[in-house]
This record gives C-alpha cells, structure tokens and sequence, in this order.
C-alpha cells in the first residue's frame, strides 16, 4: 500500500514500483568496507543492508506530490518493457506499478507536473510506455521537468564521455526523447527553478551533471528529495564516500555535504529515491558528518 505523509501544506505519497536486494554495499558504495557495514547494523538491518548475503536493500519508488492544487510526481522508476542489456534486473519489468499508483488515487491523466531529478534509467522509466510498437508519453497532460544540462549530458547525439554509459543505454531513446518529441518536456536553465510557491528545484552536480534535488517549503515545514544523492544511510554518515555511479565524484562529495547542512540546520526531512524501510530521514549534525536522528512517520493511504 502506498505511504503518505503531510508537510505543511503539501501531501507527499510514495509509490513503490520496485524493491529487493541490489548490490553488494562494498560495490555500490566503494569507500566502505565490510567493517562499516557490521558495525552499523542497528541503522542498516533489515531495512538498508542484508548480513546474510552482504547486499543492499533498496527501491524503485515515485512520490507523489499534491501542492498548490497540482499532481506532481518525482521520478518514475524504471518502467516495464525497457530493454536494458547491462543492468538486467530493471530490463523488461511487469511491475503494476500503474495500477499501485491508482490505488493512491492517481491516473495518468491526472498528472501535472513530472519532476525527473535526473537523467538516470531508473528515474526516466515511467515518463513513457508502449504503444503500438513506439513509446509514448505515459502522463499525456503532464509537463516533463529536468535540467537541461543533463538532457545535452545523456543525448547520445552530442558525443559526451560518460561513466555510466553503458548501464543507461537505450534510455534517452525510450524514456526521454518521446517527450521531447511529443512537446511536453521543459528543460530548465540556471542553478534554480522554481514549481510553485512550496516547491523548488536546486541544481546539486555530481552525481550526474545536472541532478537536482527538489526544496519543499511550505507552513514552516521542510523537506529536500535527493534523487540519487544518496543511495545508503552509510552516506549520511560519511558524506564522502560516493556511489560507484557517480560521474564526478568531487563535485558529488561537495553536493551531498551541502544539501545534508542545509536540511540538518533547517530541521528539513531528507527523502532520498532508494532506501528501504521507512525511506525519509532527520539528520543532525556529528561534527564534520551527520547522523539519523530519525525516520519519518509515513502512513497508508486510503484513495478517495
């Protein structure tokens, strides 16, 4: 069932699409060692890190935002029938994730706003399905938002060197030029945009050059959603270690410390796109690194 909790003004309903163990944590997160991982398994187990098996837990997950009398969504997963030759395990998906996000009360026609963090297989996947043999824009009323340094970055066409190269083929192809082609995308500019008068998008490079996390800011209440910030609590506490997909790891260390400051010091909610468990967090400061002061009361959520 899809979990819901209200900030000031705006209701805020995850969707899960996808979840299970993913990557050995001494992979997805380099920096660390088995040690780290032992030795944290009060905050880890059983929600973020499996000991049997060494492997992360994570998500595929779309929250679904209800500000200013608009639907909006924050990422869309991986979607069904992508075909994705180096990451298999979100290629070819029949996931019902659809049909979960009609049990929250959505249908695709009732979207507004699609906030893609960023240009990443596993963030872009929902923004189309397949139709008759071509994929097409699956929220048909809805405007698509992502940086446009990140659409020039991931078009194949412009010939950049990329990292991840390899795990992301095929995605601006099927996930991110329909839009475009259909009319519907916005490609914004500059270190900020602003949604609406409780929503903002902030440029935090590094991961991939044009990430952006999303400031909530409504009633005295706060909340920042990472995208792929963070893809482990190990990283709230040591906000140097990078994940193993990140395309510039200096800039990527220099945005996630910038973004935990803020949301430490303005008692802000830290929701990041992939934990498991409860998935939002309130951080506080050790220091130089952060900690889990706790996790956010999300609660189910009966459509109307």
């Amino acid at each position: 069932m899809a979990k819901t909790i209200e900030i000031g003004g705006v209701s805020v309903t995850r969707v899960m699409e996808w979840e299970g163990l993913f990557a050995p944590g001494t992979e997805l997160v380099p920096d660390s060692d088995q040690q780290f991982w032992e030795s944290e398994r009060e905050l880890l187990v059983p929600d973020h890190w499996d000991p049997e098996t060494g492997l992360v837990r994570a998500c595929l997950q779309t929250f679904v935002l209800r500000s200013e009398g608009r639907t909006i969504l924050v990422d869309t997963g991986a979607g069904d029938g992508k075909e994705r030759p180096y990451i298999p395990v979100f290629g070819h998906l029949e996931t019902g994730f659809l049909d979960r996000l009609a049990e929250a009360g959505v249908r695709p026609e009732d979207v507004d706003v699609v906030v893609n963090t960023h240009v990443h297989i596993d963030h872009v996947g929902w923004n189309t399905y397949l139709h008759d043999r071509e994929w097409v824009p699956t929220f048909p009323n809805a405007r698509y938002v992502f940086s446009k340094t990140d659409y020039e970055y991931w078009n194949p066409v412009n010939g950049h060197e990329r990292r991840g190269a390899f795990v992301n083929q095929n995605m601006f192809e099927d996930s991110v030029l329909p839009v475009c082609q259909a009319g519907l995308a916005d490609a914004w500019e500059g270190d900020t945009h602003r949604l609406d008068g409780n929503l903002t998008l902030e440029l935090a490079p590094g991961h991939t050059p044009g990430l952006s996390v999303l400031k909530l800011e409504s009633e005295g209440e706060r909340a920042v959603f990472v995208g792929d910030l963070l893809h482990s609590p190990s990283q709230i506490l040591n906000p140097d270690w990078n994940s193993c997909f990140c395309e510039d790891p200096a800039r990527a260390r220099e945005s996630r410390r910038k973004v935990l400051s803020w949301a430490a010091d303005n008692n802000a909610l830290l929701v990041p796109a992939h934990f498991g468990g409860q998935h939002a967090a309130e951080v506080v400061r050790t220091g130089n690194d952060f900690a889990v002061k706790g996790w956010a009361p999300f609660k189910d959520t009966v459509a109307s």
